[in-house]
C-alpha cells in the first residue's frame, strides 16, 4: 500500500462531485417509509407540539399527503390511529371503518403511488395504553391472548387494502399468528414486516403523545427489548423470520446501529430500521435552537442508518428529503 506524500486520500474529496462519486452509501427516497398519524371522527386534526412539522391527519388529509410523498419518490407511508374510543382488549383496532382503515382505502382510492403500511398494536386503542391483554387482577400482559386481537387488526387491516402489515407489539408469536390469519383471510400477497427487536426505549416520548398511548400504570419492559441486549435480538429475528416475517425491523434507529448491523448480517430478508419520535425531536428542537446545521444532520443521520446494512427506513423526514433531494 502506498504511503504519504504518493497516497493522499484527500484528492477524492475536494470537491462535490469528486465526493458524490465515490460515496459507498446511498439514501434513495424509494428505501423510506413516511410514518402518519390518523385521527377518528370526534378527535381534532392538530399539530403534535412535542414533533414540530408533524400533525395527527384526517383520513382525507392522510391520503393527500400520502400522494405527495409517493409523487416526490417515498416508498411508503406507515399508518398510525389514533381512536375517538378505547377499551380493554383494544377492539378498534380492527374496526373497519376506523381511522387506519379509512386512511388505507383513500389513500388505495387516490392512486398514490407508493406502498402502504399498517402499524398493528393495540397501544393506540386499549385504555390502560398496553401493547396487549392486560390480567384485570394482576396487570400483566397476557402473551397468547393477545395474538387474536393482533390477527383481527392485520386481517381488517389487508381487508382495506393494506400492502404490508408490521406488528410493533412484542408478543411472542405473534408472526406466526398474524401469518396464518392473513392466509386463512386469503390475504397471502400481503407482506408482514415485523418488528423484531423493539427496545424498550426511552425516545419514544413525542410518539405517545402523539398517539395518546402512554401506558397508564407499569411500563413495556416486560414485552420489550432490555437496550443492552444484542444477542437476544438476533435471537428474536430469527424466530420472527421462522414464522414467516418477510423483513424485519430494528426499532430505534440510531442508538441501535450496532443492533441493525448485526442484524443485516444474520438474516437474508430485508432490514428495516425506525428512526423514532424523540430522534426527529432532539435534532428539531437542537435546530431550533441555532445549536446544529438541520439540513446536513437529517441526511447525516439518514445516511447513518443505511450505512449500518438497513435496507428500509422509517423517518418522518421521508417526505422532506425526496422533496429536496428533487
Amino acid at each position: 500500500m502506498a504511503s504519504f506524500p504518493h497516497a493522499r486520500p484527500r484528492r477524492l474529496r475536494r470537491t462535490a462531485a469528486l465526493r458524490a462519486a465515490v460515496a459507498e452509501t446511498a439514501v434513495p427516497p424509494a428505501a423510506l417509509v413516511q410514518p402518519l398519524f390518523v385521527v377518528d371522527d370526534g378527535v381534532e386534526a392538530s399539530p403534535i407540539a412535542s414533533m414540530p412539522g408533524q400533525e395527527r391527519l384526517t383520513p382525507e388529509a392522510a391520503a393527500a399527503q400520502a400522494a405527495a410523498a409517493g409523487t416526490a419518490g417515498v416508498g411508503g407511508v406507515i399508518l398510525f390511529g389514533v381512536p375517538a374510543t378505547k377499551d380493554a382488549v383494544g377492539t378498534p383496532a380492527h374496526d373497519p371503518d376506523g381511522p387506519v382503515c379509512r386512511t388505507i382505502r383513500a389513500i388505495k382510492d387516490s392512486g398514490a403511488a407508493l406502498s402502504v403500511w399498517a402499524d398493528v398494536c393495540l397501544c393506540e386503542y386499549t385504555d390502560h395504553g398496553h401493547c396487549g391483554i392486560v390480567d384485570a387482577t394482576t396487570g400483566d400482559v397476557l402473551n397468547d391472548a393477545t395474538h387474536e386481537h393482533l390477527a383481527a387488526a392485520a386481517v381488517a387491516y389487508a381487508d382495506a387494502g393494506a400492502d404490508v402489515v408490521a406488528p410493533s407489539d412484542m408478543m411472542d408469536g405473534r408472526v406466526g399468528a398474524i401469518r396464518k390469519a392473513l392466509d386463512a383471510g386469503g390475504h397471502d400477497d400481503v407482506a408482514l414486516v415485523s418488528y423484531a427487536a423493539k427496545y424498550a426505549s426511552a425516545f419514544y416520548g413525542p410518539f405517545r403523545d402523539a398517539a395518546d398511548s402512554a401506558p397508564a400504570f407499569g411500563d413495556r419492559r416486560t414485552y420489550q427489548m432490555d437496550p443492552p441486549n444484542v444477542v437476544e435480538a438476533l435471537r428474536e429475528v430469527d424466530l420472527d423470520v421462522a414464522e414467516g416475517a418477510d423483513a424485519v425491523m430494528v426499532k430505534p434507529a440510531g442508538p441501535y446501529l450496532d443492533v441493525v448491523r448485526a442484524v443485516a448480517d444474520r438474516v437474508d430478508v430485508p432490514v428495516a430500521a425506525y428512526q423514532v419520535s424523540g430522534e426527529y425531536s432532539m435534532v428539531e428542537a437542537a435546530a431550533a435552537n441555532g445549536w446544529i446545521d438541520r439540513d446536513r444532520a437529517i441526511v447525516e443521520s439518514l445516511v447513518g442508518i443505511r450505512r449500518a446494512g438497513a435496507r428500509v427506513v422509517l423517518t418522518y423526514w421521508a417526505r422532506e428529503y425526496a422533496e429536496r433531494l428533487a
